[in-house]
């Protein structure tokens, strides 16, 4: 038994024997009294462990808050775009286990800390809402809806709890009087709790809702404008010439024009340039604004509930987490007059009666769509159809009604800052008289690589433009800094290019090694039909240069290394323009065989080169890989089609490449293949394989006008972000074959090597 238990058992014992006059059941019913608290106590021992796991929720929210902080300012994009905190399940779990404080009923706060800590709760839970908002943007219309259901639940839960608490008196729980103050507290006071700590959080999801039936509009307007400005791109300009690779400064002119469309029609710059980001913000720094005011008097070392020392550390982590992730919000709302900055704007802002026609569309489309009705009655239709127009109508006119208290709130940063804006507009109308009057003698432009790029109308960008409001456009800054963004990025990664595949593209001085890697005397061994890939010969070719014992250790390395970073950019290729189901089945199987040949030196789990070989001839060593291949091949042929696996499939298709290889290397020499030395069938590899890379990159400018656009508007500015970086590393690769004549073939065709090999063999006019 617990000595403490057995103690008061024993004080009990001597209380009744020296006081025979108290009563049996009063006796009894303090003993239970103190049962009971000792059993409460022991239940408690956990708490402070679970007040752990409540600051451990916390700091991950924090970290993901943080690194949105710091990727915004890395690529200055001070709208602060949410990519690692995103509302979605797994953030709302532990958003849930973060704000556990305020969502208990039943633990008493008698410590001032404990009370702050379960307060400040509250306002860290507006912090990540506010943080949160511009990720709306990256759902579809079903992620839209479940997550902001599930929000929308987890918010509802949290306010009744605290409201609860309040009127209960827990929260104003007094150590000192030990009891629930519940009939000393004034009316005025629990409004104004409630006001503080409840009405932030109900006003941020009123935005969440409201934004969300604007985004699902929006997104549809700034499709249809995408596609208008795509199509402009692609008669502006000429992405392809017959035998004549597009130019990088045509490219980095591309580029920059997706840049700046992918830029002002992604969602979240939209949303964060919207009238309820910058209302969030505001709600975001006043709520944060006052739990510092009315925290910042308290006894750190005021802690009694039953979370003991794990109230400390909450309240400090969390309240670190709301300063923090008040700047993302506040940027924001200052970012957006930056975006937008002219008096037309400000002024339009300050005209709250005028809601735009985005914000309630969706609304419209619901109100004026059939509904399928359960009944045949008319009688009942007429009153669905009339409760359904009613309530939209509300949901039209609450819709418009909180876009304009928006607007209201928003005006509030405009105020604040009324003397640094009017400095700065200023300073805007002075720089464009300088600018008037350098345009006079020059043309004024930003360079977009070697090209100039003109904000003027000789060349003007504004069509790649999307924007929701076309009588209020952006300011001039912000598209050069989009431009000089895309620039930034194609430089540096001008500045790491392939260097080892730099190195083996010099040693191809046409494309004849991929008229050399296959010939039609080679007899077929798969009884399907065998298309072939850019990948799979050159993993095939450079298996055979390792299987060569006599080369130089750093020669075969440096080839490999090479081969390694040609493969990324094949591996762009093949993505982009052979996706059919067959060459996909090819390519995997290169993709699995590279691992083992880079990785562990091995060729389907031969090693190479061949330990303590009889015969070191060139010929020997191709004739024990054809006919290594060539039996593997025909045992899996010989399977069972039921029997085959998948590994047997991607074995055979490799070994089938590696006979037709081999075997045309062989027909190549018919009589002196063991008088070449190993060193001339290396030299004459590596030529091969530089051809075929060579080939296969002149893709290259396809792969990145086509990486440029995407159907999916969520992922358009990444997929733009990841061609100008592919455009910048392979700057100098694309340079080196601009003068090489291709082919005579459809531009279509000169994706696919098997197109190159039949017409290198038989050219045509």
């Amino acid at each position: 038994m617990d000595p403490n238990l057995l103690n008061n058992y024993h004080q009990f014992q001597l209380l009744k024997a020296s006081c025979p006059n108290i009563t049996a059941g009063y006796l009894s019913s303090l003993w239970d009294l103190i049962y009971q608290s000792h059993q409460q106590n022991q239940y408690s021992k956990p708490m402070p462990w679970i007040g752990m796991y409540i600051a451990l929720a916390s700091l991950f929210c924090i970290l993901a808050m943080v690194a949105d902080l710091l990727h915004g300012l890395r690529n200055r994009k001070l709208w602060f775009p949410c990519k690692y905190f995103t509302l979605n399940a797994a953030s709302l779990t532990v958003i849930a286990v973060a704000i556990k404080l305020p969502m208990d009923l039943t633990n008493l706060t008698p410590g001032y800390i404990d009370q702050g800590a379960k307060l400040g709760s509250t306002s860290f839970m507006c912090t990540m809402m506010a943080n949160l908002l511009p990720s709306l943007a990256t759902m579809d219309s079903k992620e839209l809806f479940s997550n902001m259901i599930a929000l929308g639940i987890l918010v509802i839960t949290l306010v009744v709890n605290v409201c609860i608490q309040i009127y209960t008196g827990v929260l104003f729980y007094s150590v000192d009087d030990a009891k629930l103050l519940d009939s000393e507290i004034p009316f005025i006071l629990r409004v104004i709790v409630v006001a503080i700590f409840v009405v932030p959080m109900l006003m941020l999801l009123i935005i969440y809702a409201c934004s969300s039936l604007a985004i699902l509009k929006s997104k549809e307007i700034l499709e249809s404008k995408y596609q208008s400005a795509h199509q402009t791109t692609l008669m502006d300009q000429e992405l392809q010439q017959p035998g004549k690779l597009l130019t990088v400064e045509k490219l980095k002119q591309h580029v920059s024009n997706y840049w700046i469309m992918a830029g002002t029609g992604s969602p979240q710059f939209m949303i964060a340039c919207s009238t309820t980001t910058s209302a969030s913000g505001v709600i975001c720094v006043l709520s944060t604004s006052i739990i510092i005011y009315l925290l910042s008097s308290l006894n750190l070392g005021d802690h009694n509930s039953d979370y003991k020392w794990s109230m400390l550390v909450i309240f400090t982590i969390q309240s670190i987490g709301t300063i923090l992730g008040t700047i993302a919000p506040l940027v924001r709302c200052f970012a957006a007059l930056s975006f937008k900055f002219s008096v037309k704007w400000i002024w339009k802002q300050v005209k709250v009666c005028k809601v735009e026609s985005y914000w309630t569309l969706k609304l419209h489309d619901w109100k004026h769509s059939s509904v399928p009705f359960p009944s045949s009655g008319r009688n009942c239709k007429v009153v669905i159809q009339f409760l359904k127009i009613l309530s939209l109508s509300i949901c039209i006119g609450f819709q418009k009604t909180v876009v304009v208290a928006c607007k209201i709130i928003a005006v509030i940063p405009i105020l604040i800052a009324v003397i640094p804006i009017f400095f700065v507009i200023c300073f805007v109308y002075c720089l464009s008289c300088w600018k008037w009057l350098k345009a006079m003698f020059s043309a004024s432009s930003i360079v977009v690589g070697q090209n100039p790029v003109h904000l003027g109308k000789d060349k003007d960008l504004r069509r790649y433009v999307l924007q929701l409001q076309d009588d209020i456009e952006y300011a001039e800054t912000t598209l050069k800094g989009m431009l000089k963004s895309v620039n930034r990025l194609i430089q540096k990664a001008e500045q790491q290019p392939p260097k080892n595949l730099m190195k083996l593209l010099v040693e191809s001085r046409g494309f004849e090694g991929v008229e050399k890697i296959d010939s039609h005397l080679v007899s077929p061994l798969l009884s399907e039909e065998y298309l072939n890939c850019w990948s799979l010969p050159l993993v095939t070719l450079t298996s055979i240069v390792m299987s060569l014992p006599n080369i130089q250790k750093n020669k075969v390395d440096c080839l490999v290394s090479g081969v390694n970073e040609g493969l990324v950019y094949v591996k762009f290729v093949e993505e982009c323009l052979n996706a059919t189901d067959n060459h996909v089945r090819i390519q995997k199987a290169a993709k699995t065989l590279w691992v083992e040949v880079e990785v562990y030196h091995k060729w389907l789990g031969h090693k190479l080169p061949k330990p303590k070989p009889r015969v070191n001839t060139p010929g020997h060593i191709l004739q024990w890989l054809r006919n290594t291949a060539k039996n593997m091949v025909i045992k899996v042929e010989s399977m069972d089609i039921q029997g085959r696996k998948d590994n047997s499939k991607y074995s055979s298709i490799c070994a089938n490449s590696m006979y037709r290889i081999t075997e045309t290397i062989l027909l190549s020499y018919p009589e002196n293949i063991d008088e070449v030395s190993q060193e001339e069938l290396f030299a004459q590899l590596s030529s091969m394989i530089a051809d075929i890379l060579a080939a296969c990159l002149t893709n290259l400018p396809q792969v990145i006008t086509m990486k440029c656009h995407t159907s999916a508007i969520e992922k358009r500015e990444a997929s733009v972000q990841a061609a100008a970086q592919l455009l910048g590393e392979t700057t100098k690769i694309i340079n080196s074959l601009q003068d090489r004549e291709l082919p005579s073939l459809n531009p279509k065709d000169l994706a696919f090597i098997d197109k190159w090999h039949s017409y290198l063999k038989h050219p045509f006019p």
